[in-house]
């Protein structure tokens, strides 16, 4: 009898993905300042709500900088590749659904999970199927700071990653 293994990358299969599924993640991340100064600036988004402290602090509800959302949004999603996708995703499909329900400020930490929502065989390619996603990213405290659903097109098992 064969066992499956993960792909070399360590990423799962289109085959190892069961509705349902939890998986919380291992890894964490602290955001900075500079994460926040580096990410608005390098997408050219000059919101003074993520880069001006002064601003923040005299004209904000917050009083400081709110993390960059889409910056918040591409952590919790690169949070999960490791224990799912890495090497087995040929592209993503799409995101829905994204909210932030509460704010995510420098110093806090950011843990993950991520929920098979559900599983199909690609129509147009035997080599494939769609895998949708629920992530979720709390910080610290437990207060959930991210959410979104994500559909990402798979690599099917071939014979060639099977072992004995």
């Amino acid at each position: 009898m064969t066992t499956p293994l993960p792909h070399p990358r360590g990423g799962l299969y289109f085959e190892d993905f069961s509705v349902g599924r939890v998986f919380r993640h291992r890894l964490t991340r602290t955001v900075t300042q500079m994460d926040n100064m580096l990410f608005s600036n390098m997408t050219l988004n000059p919101q003074p709500l993520h880069i001006d402290a002064h601003f923040c602090a005299t004209e904000t509800e917050w009083g400081r900088p709110l993390m960059n959302s889409l910056f918040t949004l591409g952590l919790m999603i690169g949070i999960s590749v490791n224990d799912t996708t890495v090497g087995t995703t040929i592209a993503n499909l799409g995101m829905t659904d994204v909210v932030f329900p509460a704010p995510l400020f420098e110093g806090d930490t950011v843990r993950a999970e991520t929920e098979v929502l559900s599983v199909r065989a690609s129509k147009s390619r035997p080599d494939a199927g769609l895998v949708e996603f629920r992530h979720r990213a709390f910080k610290q405290d437990g207060t959930l700071v991210a959410e979104c659903r994500r559909t990402a097109f798979m690599r099917r098992r071939g014979p060639e990653v099977l072992s004995a």
